[in-house]
């Protein structure tokens, strides 16, 4: 059985971050959850920079403070996914966006890898004291919002959005806690002991 950890981004992986986001531009995949990794390529090191100020931000309508982690294979050490979570809501991502953003590398996908990325991310939420996170999806995308029903999301919301996404989107809530409790015996022996590796 493969063990999964979130690792936090440092320089030694620059290579494989890269790597990360170059397959999902072979795949012509959607992007989510890097914490703006894709728009660094070219600037690894300012990207780490901006996670540094991501982490103590003071919330506000333009920016939030939010922590993003690799999800790593520990089997082979490799980068299979990686997530985005907002510690704090404005106006706009408490209508679009919510908490968290993710993704599973294109190879990587059908394996269930994302259903752990995501009940990792619902323990740092546990950890920074949210209670009830709030995610969304394209509608077109079951891949996502069915990783948020598996994890005991509730769809509360379904619209056509003009503003950002310009496709029908679904709104989900889940109990943090609910989840953890509901969930840890599927998903704690798939975890890496810490499942977090390394410092801001």
């Amino acid at each position: 059985m493969e063990k999964l950890f979130f690792e936090v981004p440092g320089i030694k992986r620059k290579d494989d971050a890269i790597d990360y986001i170059r397959e999902f531009h072979e795949y012509n995949s959607d992007i989510n959850g890097t914490g703006g990794l894709h728009r660094y390529l070219d600037d690894y090191d300012g990207w780490l920079m901006k996670l540094s100020g991501d982490y103590v931000r003071e919330p506000n309508e333009e920016k939030v403070p939010a922590r993003t982690y690799f999800l790593v294979r520990k089997s082979d050490d490799k980068i299979v996914g990686m997530i985005n979570i907002r510690l704090a809501l404005n106006e706009r991502l408490s209508r679009y966006g919510g908490h968290i953003g993710y993704s599973i590398r294109p190879s990587e996908r059908g394996k269930g890898y994302n259903k752990i990325n995501l009940y990792l991310g619902l323990k740092v939420c546990d950890n920074y004291g949210i209670k009830s996170v709030f995610l969304d999806a394209d509608l077109d995308n079951p891949a996502s919002w069915k990783t948020m029903e598996a994890l005991g999301g509730v769809r509360i919301r379904e619209y056509y959005d003009e503003t950002y996404a310009h496709c029908t989107v679904v709104d989900y809530t889940i109990d943090v806690k609910k989840a953890l409790s509901g969930h840890a015996e599927e998903y704690e022996n798939m975890i890496s002991d810490p499942y977090i590796s390394g410092q801001i």
